[in-house]
């Protein structure tokens, strides 16, 4: 099982920042992160970066992410039994 950490809380939200990003790109032809720290901007090609990372690393960790909730959410419907009796 895997338990979120704190890595990958902040990779989740940068990819969600991101995918925010790329709909008001793709609807409205708004690039809220060149709006906010400039079109040239170091930071934007940072944010851009850390974005991009983010999905890799979100890639990589999601069969864990989906193995623990198919566990959890199954042991918690009562689909799977904690405590079998014999």
């Amino acid at each position: 099982m895997h338990a979120l950490t704190t890595l990958d809380r902040i990779a989740l939200s940068l990819l969600i920042i991101g995918g925010v990003n790329w709909g008001l790109i793709g609807f409205f032809e708004f690039d809220l992160i060149s709006a906010l720290f400039g079109p040239v901007a170091a930071l934007s090609k940072i944010i851009y970066g850390l974005v991009g990372l983010s999905a890799l690393y979100v890639a990589a960790i999601s069969p864990d992410l989906h193995r623990h909730e198919t566990y959890e959410g199954r042991r918690h419907r009562g689909i799977i039994a904690t405590n079998r009796q014999a």
